[in-house]
């Protein structure tokens, strides 16, 4: 089992920076690719960015240029650097995880409030 804690939301002006941390906890040498999604009220959850542990990246085109996911293997923890925040990137964030070899996510974490105000 694997563990996911997201810390790092809060509120901000438009224009604003914050970063999130997701820190994985217990049998993190079996995943491969981590990443953000997020959920808008009234919304679907989205992808926001991931990254394998390899260290490549996907980020969604409404993100691209304002926002950066990394990764530091070695204390298997997740940043999202979000830059330039707009309104509608107010939503509740989380973090998630793949194993090796699945299709699927295998782990979330309980999410982190993002608003940005206007």
């Amino acid at each position: 089992q694997v563990q996911l804690v997201e810390s790092g939301g809060g509120l901000v002006q438009a224009g604003g920076s914050l970063r999130l941390s997701c820190a994985a906890s217990g049998s993190i040498f079996s995943l491969n690719a981590m990443g953000w999604y997020r959920q808008a009220p009234g919304k679907a959850r989205e992808l926001v960015a991931s990254i394998t542990r390899a260290g490549s990246t996907n980020h969604a085109d409404s993100v691209k240029g304002r926002f950066t996911i990394s990764r530091v293997n070695a204390k298997s923890t997740v940043y999202l650097q979000m830059n330039s925040l707009k309104p509608e990137d107010t939503a509740v964030y989380y973090c998630a995880a793949r194993s090796y070899g699945s299709g699927d996510i295998d782990y979330w974490g309980k999410g982190t409030l993002v608003t940005v105000s206007s």
